[in-house]
């Protein structure tokens, strides 16, 4: 069943480093020799970004297992404890769940579920990718002591507890500093109650700050810091009638509170 779509929630801030990031790229074209895994890069100007679906992955995936399993969470949801193929714990595998797939949860609502569920619930949630602001690409590309274009390479060395044989590899990441331009875009419907997408969406954001972003982050890798998050809204009748100026808010504690006001003239 089709709904109506009542607003637009646009979501800005600012993403900071604050130790290496690694979201990995194609390293298919190396030389021998050279580094054993790269960051993915923007073609058309080298610089490295992060994508849309690797921040996404992180926020479902986190706010996932602050939950539990989906079953036990009929409203928020929750992972699938069937998702994912099963392995032999005592062979030194271990059971990993899958994404929640129940449309109907807060959760399924915000992210969307696979195409395998054959669910016509709209995905609330669009994660755009993130570039390096003006002023810190420019402050990478004139750095004496990057190893590569706009990145360090960090060397790590893994010991064969057999042999003792050193297993010598080189990580390339984004340096710590770096900041990158956060877009969203949060898509509201008629009978969406926003303060609960809101909360979820910030909560995501709060675990990844007490986690980590990317690659290796249990070797100190991927601690970011989300700054200068702004909101602005625009409604149905704004998109009608683009003579009108969306609303903005410098803070999420503004917006819920203008929220709440706009509910009570409603009533």
């Amino acid at each position: 069943m089709s709904q109506k779509i009542h607003s637009k929630l646009f979501i800005k801030g600012k993403l900071h480093t604050l130790t290496g990031l690694h979201i990995g790229g194609n390293s298919g074209g190396l030389k021998v020799g050279g580094v054993n895994s790269v960051v993915v890069r923007n073609p058309l100007d080298n610089q490295p970004y992060i994508p849309g679906s690797s921040l996404r992955g992180k926020m479902r995936s986190l706010l996932e297992r602050a939950r539990g399993p989906e079953e036990k969470n009929s409203e928020e949801g929750g992972y699938n404890k069937e998702g994912l193929e099963k392995k032999n714990s005592e062979e030194g595998g271990y059971n990993k769940e899958g994404p929640g797939t129940n449309p109907k949860t807060l959760l399924g609502k915000l992210f969307g579920v696979g195409a395998s569920e054959k669910s016509n619930e709209p995905t609330r949630l669009i994660v755009r990718d993130s570039f390096l602001t003006k002023e810190s690409a420019k402050k990478l590309e004139l750095a004496s002591n990057t190893d590569m274009p706009m990145t360090e390479v960090k060397t790590e060395v893994s010991i064969n507890r057999i042999s003792s044989k050193a297993n010598p590899r080189e990580i390339e990441r984004v340096p710590a500093g770096a900041i990158f331009d956060l877009n969203f875009i949060l898509t509201l419907y008629d009978k969406d109650e926003e303060i609960k997408f809101l909360n979820l969406f910030f909560e995501s954001l709060s675990l990844i700050e007490g986690d980590s972003l990317g690659g290796h982050g249990s070797r100190g890798y991927g601690r970011v810091l989300f700054k200068e998050l702004k909101i602005s809204q625009k409604t149905v009748e704004d998109y009608k009638n683009p003579k009108q100026e969306e609303q903005q808010f410098q803070d999420y504690q503004i917006f819920l509170e203008a929220l709440k006001n706009d509910k009570k003239k409603a009533i």
